[in-house]
């Protein structure tokens, strides 16, 4: 029983930890839980854990990717206004 409430706790702390990743480390991270996954040769509880830390590296990774199209949306918005705005004067009056 210590070994399940060991890993109960350190899965907790993964938790915290894996919001503090950059995209590159949990994408990382991402792709050898998916490679270990996919092996096999783990136990049901393994597995599980494993599927866990999986779900929670995609939500940081997910996070990340969405921050990044905010930011773009948000420079291609910028660009368009700054477009519309700098012909007023031209051929009129």
């Amino acid at each position: 029983m210590a070994k399940t409430d060991q890993k109960a706790t350190k899965a907790a702390g993964s938790a915290a930890e894996a919001s503090t990743l950059g995209y590159e480390q949990a994408r990382d991270e991402l792709v050898e839980v998916v490679r270990r996954l996919e092996a096999g040769g783990t136990t049901l509880e393994e597995s599980l854990a494993l599927w866990e830390r999986g779900e929670e590296l995609a939500k940081v990774c997910r996070r990340w990717l969405e921050g990044a199209r905010a930011r773009l949306d948000a420079a291609l918005a910028e660009t368009a206004d700054a477009g519309q705005g700098g012909g007023e004067g031209d051929g009129e009056g």
